[in-house]
């Protein structure tokens, strides 16, 4: 079988190449754009979990919390007595 070079097949040739190159281009940046929706929500995830246990912290300054004798039973917390010193 001979194979001959035509104009047309070289022009078909030239757009098969240009077409899978124009589709490895948009597959590209569809997934840069996939890629970056998810690092946004993520980021937005931690963003608003700082938030909230910033929010926490703020409700929670000044309590005072009275730990029960279950929890100091297992806890190490002891007693200090302080004596003044003349």
């Amino acid at each position: 079988m001979i194979v001959e070079a035509s104009v047309t097949g070289l022009f078909r040739t030239l757009l098969i190449i240009g077409g899978v190159f124009l589709l490895l281009r948009f597959i590209g940046q569809f997934m840069i754009a996939k890629r970056n929706m998810e690092e946004e929500r993520e980021y937005n995830s931690k963003k608003r979990k700082i938030k909230k246990e910033k929010q926490a912290q703020q409700e929670s300054e000044g309590k005072i919390k009275i730990l029960g004798k279950n929890l100091s039973n297992n806890c190490d917390i002891q007693d200090v007595d302080f004596e003044e010193i003349d």
